[in-house]
């Protein structure tokens, strides 16, 4: 199967829309439009749940972008710096997004006197879509893809030789998008502690991510880092998954809002 896909999405006049950013664009939608739903069962306003989603956009974005840069190819930078405002050409960590929205919920809790916890709680069940729509934004510019496989849906990539490989991309589209995104709902139909809906993301998306980088091709410039089958991915997803159980088993109060309906 061959997965050769154009990167432009469509173009107007000088203007050139691709794939990769329009994903973007349609995960950033989805999580207002939910937000929106969810900002009455925890006494917020719609113009708190506009600020924050605008502030998350930001800190998500900026950091998915210095992470990728400082954890991935940071020579690559040094030598062009431009490269940095290329946006479309890849290169986003989520890792370093999700540092980017700690720093976005903690202005954000400063200036409207909110707990961080309750923010991250409130977030983290809109990010899975999000995800889903990155990972397919990946998927059509041909990028991260897994290793060689025999397996029959595997595909040939245009970048990565004549071999089908594992679609990587989505697999984790599936996982930290879908699978991830049904989760936090049904876990939030219930009550929780404050704190545990974003541990419960931090613990499915570390696993997810952990899960797939073994079929995942390592990136060239890094290659594997630990005991010669670890990768950057790995490395950085395992203090999430640790994070998250304390979030999930911690003892803690109650949050005052009504479980999802």
């Amino acid at each position: 199967m061959n997965a050769s896909f154009d990167p432009v999405a469509f173009s107007i006049g000088s203007l050139t829309v691709r794939w990769y950013g329009l994903m973007y664009v349609i995960g950033f939608l989805l999580a207002w439009i939910w937000g929106r739903r969810r900002a009455q069962r925890y006494g917020w306003t719609a113009r708190d749940v506009d600020d924050l989603v605008t502030i998350c956009m930001l800190g998500l974005v900026l950091g998915a972008r210095a992470g990728y840069i400082l954890f991935y190819d940071l020579p690559v930078y040094i030598a062009d710096p431009g490269e940095m405002l290329r946006f479309w050409n890849g290169g986003m960590s989520f890792h370093g997004g999700a540092i980017g929205l700690a720093i976005a919920f903690a202005w954000f809790a400063k200036s409207r006197k909110k707990r961080f916890l309750d923010i991250a709680d409130f977030i983290t069940p809109l990010v899975p879509q999000g995800l889903f729509f990155g990972r397919m934004g990946n998927f059509i510019n041909g990028e991260l893809w897994g290793k060689v496989t025999t397996l029959p849906w595997g595909m040939i990539f245009p970048h990565a030789g004549p071999y089908p490989r594992h679609p990587s991309q989505l697999y984790e589209g599936f996982l930290e998008g879908i699978v991830l995104c049904i989760l936090l709902w049904l876990y939030t139909r219930t009550p929780r502690r404050r704190g545990q809906t974003a541990g419960l993301f931090c613990v499915g998306y570390g696993i997810s991510r952990f899960l797939v980088e073994f079929v995942r091709l390592p990136d060239a410039q890094l290659g594997y880092l630990a005991f010669n089958w670890l990768t950057m991915g790995q490395i950085l997803s395992l203090p999430m998954v640790f994070l998250g159980l304390y979030l999930m088993l911690r003892p803690a109060e109650m949050q005052e809002f009504h479980a999802e309906s």
